[in-house]
């Protein structure tokens, strides 16, 4: 009879003990996850910014010496990330795949002129400071046209100020619920002992003697589960930059470096103070109250 208890209540701690390591790499992974998100945020819509191409199209009297001397210029400008230079034969080709027709032999002339396209640093896909660029590109006389898409850019530096401020709500309202379900889960597996921590009490053992095991216990199942959490973020980083490689999420091993301690010191602080509150909790309760 007492060695099928003893079985019982063996299995009961085993999954008291799996549901908070658990629990504890659950909420951090997504916690990390998130961090990482954040790190990583602005290099994303950076990426993005950089993606869009303003098109500078020159008069048909430039001249290859001309178009060669604004190229190096703008290389060297301190706003160009990229600098491509189209001439209108390479155009045309490009128009003739897109189409699928020799439109050069219907016109009989090509009406493309010669360009560049320039993908702009992300720090000056401003509005005002496309603006100012653009501007000063025109002064050329020999340049045609300058396209590039406004509401795009416009859109794109409206939504980055707004996804960032959402971003700081979910981050402060999930580090909110990471607390609340460790804390909830540290507080049932103290609750399932509140006899025994009583009865170490009644026999004479000190508070600081009796919460000393529990708060270890619960300390080393939250470095289990932050561990377990390091290991699957780093998982997840590993596999995105392989996937991805253009991104370059591996790049800033300082910030990675600093979230993954974060999430395993957060297991560890949140398992220790609530453990100790716990604790403290059933050491100044009644023993009627127990029950």
């Amino acid at each position: 009879m007492s060695s099928s208890f003893e079985k019982f209540q063996k299995r009961r701690l085993i999954t008291s003990y799996f549901s908070v390591v658990l629990s504890v790499f659950l909420v951090l992974f997504l916690l990390g996850i998130l961090g990482l998100f954040i790190i990583n945020s602005k290099k994303l819509s950076n990426d993005f910014k950089e993606g869009i191409a303003m098109s500078i199209y020159f008069k048909d009297e430039a001249k290859d010496t001309t178009l060669t001397k604004f190229g190096d210029s703008v290389k060297s400008a301190v706003f160009a990330k990229s600098v491509k230079y189209v001439s209108k034969e390479e155009a045309a080709k490009e128009h003739e795949q897109t189409l699928g027709e020799n439109f050069t032999e219907f016109l009989g002339a090509n009406p493309l002129q010669n360009s560049f396209d320039i993908h702009i640093k992300a720090d000056y896909v401003e509005y005002d400071s496309i603006t100012k660029i653009e501007r000063k590109l025109r002064e050329n006389k020999l340049i045609a046209d300058i396209v590039y898409d406004k509401q795009l850019v416009k859109m794109v530096n409206e939504n980055v100020k707004k996804v960032s401020m959402w971003i700081l709500i979910v981050s402060g309202f999930l580090t909110l619920i990471a607390v609340l379900l460790i804390n909830s889960s540290m507080r049932l597996s103290i609750y399932a002992n509140r006899f025994i921590i009583k009865t170490m009490q009644m026999v004479g053992a000190t508070k600081a003697f009796i919460r000393k095991p529990f708060i270890w216990r619960s300390v080393k199942l939250g470095m289990i589960g932050a561990g377990i959490a390091v290991v699957a973020l780093l998982g997840v980083l590993f596999y995105l930059d392989s996937s991805y490689p253009n991104l370059g999420i591996m790049e800033d091993k300082t910030s990675i470096l600093f979230v993954l301690l974060g999430v395993f010191g957060t297991g560890v602080l949140i398992t220790w103070l609530s453990t100790y509150f716990a604790t403290q909790r059933f050491l100044n309760l009644r023993t009627d109250d127990l029950y």
